[in-house]
């Protein structure tokens, strides 16, 4: 411990606000040490290059860095290194090419910032190629196991609540019930935490089924009551009554979660005849400046990150838990996939506020 040691860093998976605060983190950190940080370009593109695509990164070009949204090393989620599609339609394994870019840039450790995807193609590389690596987890979707926050999630949770805070004043102005669609891959973190903050009326998250009659319910009650309006907040990933899947599908024949909010204004205007809009927040939800949270968070797993390399941990991803850092093995971590137990807390809070939370079966 102590030597002077040479590690890259890189950001893989969807961009999200905060991953520039974890990089000037783990530069402050190691750069205290007296080490040399290397950040790859493009995830693991950059390793996969002839010769790899890296820059040199130091304390005075990564602290004007701090509030920046985005990534200042690029990002992919796509293009699987052991199945990577090529130009003539075939797939190849290229991992051993992105192995040998980490160990021809001399590299002593490896620090990941991704989410569960990302973290483990690369565990598998790191076990097939000797990468000694160390996992940072980032998502707005929240929905790594064992970690209270990922990187980017309370930022998406904000700009999803200042949405549903101007939304109320249209929804009133016109007499709307207005649906505003969010992201969540496969689970309602975003949703639910967004709807309790924002004073949403109706909260539908993929876990808890709902009826269309029940949302119905919801806003007529509110309009005996004299509230002439309704703010409903929709995850992504919510099926139909029916249980199916709401995907739009674009011209390279690529699937993607989007429609369900269109299709619960059409089922609403039917049952009751309220005039109905739709909002779909989209890739807002991972730009801008970084929350308060989120840089501290991001601050903190950088700093854990390069300990961990300090003292020769490798294998294993830096968590939040109970209001400190904690280090759990990568596998494990990836392993549990975290979405909104119906007994959670904020499901509970949810019910108590009279807010429609769908119906437990």
């Amino acid at each position: 411990m102590g030597e002077c040691k040479r590690i890259g860093i890189l950001t893989s998976g969807g961009d999200c606000s905060g991953l520039n605060a974890a990089i000037r983190a783990v530069v402050h950190c190691a750069c205290g040490k007296g080490w040399e940080v290397l950040g790859i370009r493009q995830a693991t593109l950059g390793l996969m290059a002839h010769p790899p695509q890296f820059t040199k990164l130091e304390i005075d070009q990564v602290d004007p860095l701090l509030t920046s949204g985005g990534t200042m090393l690029g990002t992919t989620n796509k293009g699987d290194p052991f199945a990577f599609p090529m130009p003539d339609g075939s797939l190849c394994d290229r991992s051993e090419e992105i192995i040998a870019g980490y160990h021809q840039l001399g590299l002593d450790a490896l620090i990941g910032i991704g989410g569960d995807g990302s973290l483990a193609i690369l565990r598998r590389l790191a076990q097939q190629g000797g990468i000694n690596l160390v996992g940072i987890p980032k998502t707005i979707d929240n929905d790594i196991g064992i970690t209270e926050h990922a990187i980017g999630f309370d930022t998406a949770v904000n700009i999803a609540t200042e949405a549903l805070d101007r939304l109320h004043f249209t929804a009133a102005s016109h007499s709307r019930v207005i649906i505003l669609e969010v992201m969540g891959r496969d689970a309602g973190h975003i949703a639910i935490a967004a709807g309790i903050a924002g004073g949403a009326d109706v909260i539908l998250i993929p876990e808890i089924p709902y009826r269309i009659d029940r949302i119905c319910d919801k806003i007529k009650q509110r309009q005996d009551k004299g509230k002439n309006y309704c703010l409903i907040i929709v995850s992504e990933a919510v099926r139909t009554q029916e249980g199916e899947t709401v995907t739009m599908t674009n011209r390279l024949g690529q699937s993607r979660y989007g429609g369900i909010s269109q299709y619960l204004a059409d089922q609403i205007s039917d049952c009751i005849g309220a005039e109905t809009r739709v909002t779909v927040l989209g890739h807002i939800q991972r730009g801008g400046t970084a929350s308060p949270l989120d840089r501290l968070v991001a601050a903190a797993f950088g700093v854990a990150a390069v300990n961990l390399i300090d003292n020769g941990k490798y294998d294993y991803m830096v968590t939040w838990q109970n209001r400190q850092v904690m280090t759990v093995p990568i596998a494990e971590a990836i392993a549990q996939y975290r979405t909104v137990d119906p007994e959670d807390t904020l499901v509970k809070t949810a019910r108590g506020l009279g807010i429609y939370l769908g119906d437990l079966q």
